[in-house]
């Protein structure tokens, strides 16, 4: 897809995603980062949040959109339900007739004779 300035841009989602990563990675930092100063740990941080949000701008614009969770949820339902309705289809298919006799094998003495050839009787 190409750019388009009439795209809505996700900002109140984009925003609180961003405070959520701030958060859980200022707690993971500072417990990591005890004996050190954390000035620019907290910086750095506080730069990730607009490039965060740039990036963000300028795939919106270009059409990405990610599906909530919501979304992702029901899509899985809808996989379930098929992946059910299928193995539905299938026991019907496989219940209609007789289950066919396998090929014959040596395992299952369908061979032309036992291992080790034709013994003579005494």
């Amino acid at each position: 897809m190409g750019w388009d300035s009439n795209r809505p841009v996700p900002w109140d989602r984009m925003v609180r995603e961003w405070l959520i990563y701030v958060a859980i990675m200022a707690v993971i930092l500072v417990l990591f980062f005890r004996d050190t100063s954390l000035i620019g740990v907290f910086a750095g941080l506080l730069v990730s949040g607009p490039m965060y949000l740039g990036f963000g701008y300028v795939l919106a614009k270009f059409g990405y959109q990610r599906k909530s969770l919501a979304e992702l949820r029901s899509e899985r339902g809808d996989r379930r339900e098929t992946r059910a309705s299928a193995r539905t289809t299938a026991a019907d298919e496989t219940a209609a007739g007789p289950r066919p006799k396998p090929a014959p094998t040596r395992r299952t003495g369908g061979s032309s004779g036992r291992p080790g050839g034709k013994r003579r009787k005494r």
